[in-house]
């Protein structure tokens, strides 16, 4: 019960985070890198969001392609490609 209050809460303060998130540059692994905005987007889905200490991890997946994007405060997020 208490995931899908935490999923909830973060589905209803989406649009401000996802309007202050910055583009990030590719990083020198190869890796893309995206913003909340970007995805959702593009229509990649929440499938799952974890907590991680302070921060919470949403896991973003449209196909074969996946995302993983890290909730540093509620408008600041940084997200990469994990496949």
């Amino acid at each position: 019960m208490r995931r899908l209050s935490i999923i909830a809460c973060l589905v209803a303060v989406a649009p401000s985070a996802l309007a202050q998130t910055a583009e990030q540059p590719s990083t020198s692994t190869g890796r893309s890198t995206a913003t909340m905005a970007e995805l959702v987007s593009r229509e990649y889905e929440i499938k799952a969001a974890v907590p991680n200490g302070t921060k919470f991890i949403v896991f973003l997946q449209k196909g074969a392609s996946a995302y993983a994007c890290e909730f540093v405060t509620l408008t600041k997020s940084r997200c990469g490609s994990v496949n």
